[in-house]
């Protein structure tokens, strides 16, 4: 048995990713940094952080369902942000998706991301059940 379970949600990842969408150890998920990309690869919401935040939480929903999880599971995440411009929309953003409490955060600015155009990406930790 693989020390790591790999979480894909059925996303069609091409053999040049070097990454899993989420590995799950054990009651932890381990989810990796999403940018705002649709199905295809194509960003979702050039120039709105507002809502390529909503795209990258929809992503994380379906990694968590995949998962057996929801956002009430999600202990931690981390922003990356490339603006402050319009940061504060995202706040809307996560009462939508975490309306019973919310997750430890930390929010960065960096300089830019890998995917062009992407103002955020966005990672997480949840703590699930454990299987039986």
């Amino acid at each position: 048995m693989p020390k790591l379970e790999i979480i894909d949600p059925g996303w069609s990842y091409g053999a040049h990713y070097t990454f899993s969408p989420a590995v799950r150890k054990g009651n932890l998920l381990f989810i990796s940094g999403l940018t705002a990309t649709d199905d295809k690869g194509n960003l979702v919401g050039k120039g709105d952080i507002v809502a390529q935040t909503r795209q990258i939480f929809e992503k994380i929903k379906a990694i968590l369902a995949a998962a057996g999880g929801s956002f009430d599971d999600i202990v931690k995440t981390v922003d990356y942000i490339t603006t402050t411009e319009g940061y504060r929309g995202t706040a809307d953003v996560r009462r939508e998706y975490f309306p019973h409490g919310f997750p430890a955060a930390t929010g960065i600015v960096v300089k830019e991301l890998l995917r062009p155009d992407a103002l955020i990406e966005i990672d997480a930790i949840a703590v699930l059940e454990e299987k039986k």
